[in-house]
Order: C-alpha cells, then structure tokens, then sequence
C-alpha cells in the first residue's frame, strides 16, 4: 500500500483534486472530516474544547458553533495552538485506525491522506509523496471572495494566517497546477495517479 500526502491552500481547489483522485481509483483519507466528526457532542475531544472554551461556543442543540470557534481562534493564535493541541491527537489516532483498515483492504492500493496542514503539523516527513495544489495567490484572492463573498482585507487576512503557498512548493515532489480549466486538471491527475500506480 502506498501513502502519499495530498495538501493545498486555501481556494486552491484540493477538495475538488482529492474527488478526482478518488475517480481514479485511490482511497482517500479526509481529515477535514476527521476532525469534523471528532469534536462532535460528548466525545473526548468535545469534552475538552468546552473544558477550555466555556459553554458560550455551544449551539442549542449542544454541538460547538464553528464559525463561532473559528472566529475566536482566528485573532488568538494562543488560542489557536490550544485547539489544535486537543483536536490533532484524535485525528491521528483516527488516521492509525483508517490506514489499518485500509491496510487489509487494499494493501496494493493508493492511499492519499488530505491534509490542508500536511506540512505545518510536520506529517510530510514521514511520506515518500507530497501532493500539492496550487494557484498563484492572485486567484486565490479572487477565488475566494466570490466564493465566501468576503472583502479584499478579510481574504488577505485569511490567506495570511496560513503558509505561503509559495513556500509550501518547496515541501512537495507533485505539483498540481490547479489555476486553469477543470480538464487540465483531470488530466494532470490521470498522469499523477499513473506514477504513483507504478512507483
């Protein structure tokens, strides 16, 4: 079995490039559900996000508000890295768990694991394949204030407060150039999956 990390920034399109590799044929392990799931009402990771942040991030039916959360760890990077501290560790025991089910399924398999902090949690050393997404950050301004409808400032402030995707090319050995039309992109992804079949 192989396991390739699949990574981006923001509106670079990676949600859409991890459903065409799942197209394609491989198993894709989304964290962006993981940690969705893991913080759901009364488990241990919710337990301790309330611990920490008060009852006041609750919605009335008691799941946590995660817009609410978002905003308040967004301007507190305290805050923030409190969060990420008891979030990261249930979501890579749920990695563990998905990778060994996976294991016996398709031990000949692709497994992708689609991670948006692939690199800043340090997960890519263990890999042998780092994916990237990438758009020039011109169009993921635009991108993403026509798909949040958000301001010019508020963009900025949001595509600052993660890793230039610049930088991040540095870190991967597969770059896809997701920046024009969808079928370029599918191609792209065709001939990557081809190599990572073969490799």
């Amino acid at each position: 079995m192989k396991v390739v990390g699949l990574t981006g920034g923001i509106a670079t399109g990676k949600s859409t490039v991890s459903s065409m590799f799942a197209d394609a044929g491989a198993e894709i392990i989304d964290t962006d559900q993981i940690a969705h799931d893991v913080v759901q009402k009364n488990k241990p990771a919710w337990t301790e996000i309330i611990s920490y942040f008060g009852k006041e991030i609750l919605q009335t039916d008691g799941e946590i508000n995660r817009p609410y959360l978002g905003d308040i760890i967004f301007n507190h990077q305290e805050k923030k890295a409190k969060l990420n501290s008891i979030v990261h560790p249930y979501v890579f025991l749920e990695i563990a768990k998905q990778l060994e089910t996976l294991e016996i399924k398709s031990s000949n398999g692709i497994v992708i694991i689609d991670v948006p902090l692939l690199i800043e949690v340090g997960m890519h050393k263990g890999l042998s394949d780092v994916i990237l997404v990438y758009v020039p950050e011109s169009i993921q301004i635009q991108r993403l204030m026509e798909r949040d409808h958000l301001t010019y400032d508020q963009v900025i402030m949001r595509i600052r407060s993660q890793m230039p995707i610049d930088e991040k090319k540095s870190f991967a050995n597969i770059v896809i150039d997701n920046s024009t039309d969808i079928e370029t992109t599918r191609k792209r992804i065709q001939d990557v999956y081809a190599y990572l079949s073969v490799m």
